[in-house]
């Protein structure tokens, strides 16, 4: 008996199937709620509860943050624009055209992502045009969390409807 095979019976390899996915999935925007412009949530809150110390270290690493997103956004914007809209629309049309399960998935998990770092981008020049200290940079850091997370929320929900109606779609007829 060959045991890749039997491998591959026991586990389906299809992308919406496969739990693997879908941890992926939860950790991806796990990870993503949790780091807010590239600083942890926990700091942020540590920041506002305790200030200090705390608080210089965040509007610190908010500024050294904020600076580089936007350094990059200046020096290959164009470029970078260019590079995922042509990965998007790739994508997308393997995705959606010529019905690939894996290019499905994969559009479903980064075309969200974007919109995040788009947002990202848009929070940086707000802080950097502002330059927000205290309880102004905590709402700020908040509400990128948040929008974020809605983000993630719409993100889940539709590739859990999307990947529920692949797997149920077995037949032609259906």
């Amino acid at each position: 008996m060959n045991w890749t095979a039997t491998l591959f019976e026991v586990i389906d390899m299809r992308s919406f199937s496969n739990l693997w996915y879908w941890i992926g999935l939860a950790v991806l925007w796990s990870t993503v709620s949790h780091w807010v412009l590239g600083v942890p949530y926990d700091m942020i809150q540590r920041a506002r509860k305790h200030g200090g110390e705390a608080e210089i270290d965040l509007q610190d690493l908010v500024r050294i943050n904020v600076n580089r997103l936007l350094y990059i956004g200046r020096v290959s914007g164009l470029v970078l624009l260019a590079l995922v809209s042509f990965i998007l629309t790739s994508l997308a049309i393997l995705a959606f055209y010529y019905d690939v399960e894996f290019a499905q998935a994969t559009f479903l998990l980064a075309f969200p992502m974007t919109l995040v770092g788009a947002l990202s981008l848009s929070t940086a020049t707000v802080i950097a045009r502002e330059q927000p200290q205290g309880d102004a940079l905590y709402a700020r850091l908040s509400k990128h969390r948040v929008i974020t997370q809605f983000i993630g929320m719409i993100s889940i929900f539709v590739t859990a409807m999307y990947g529920m109606y692949q797997n149920l779609d077995v037949g032609p007829y259906f």
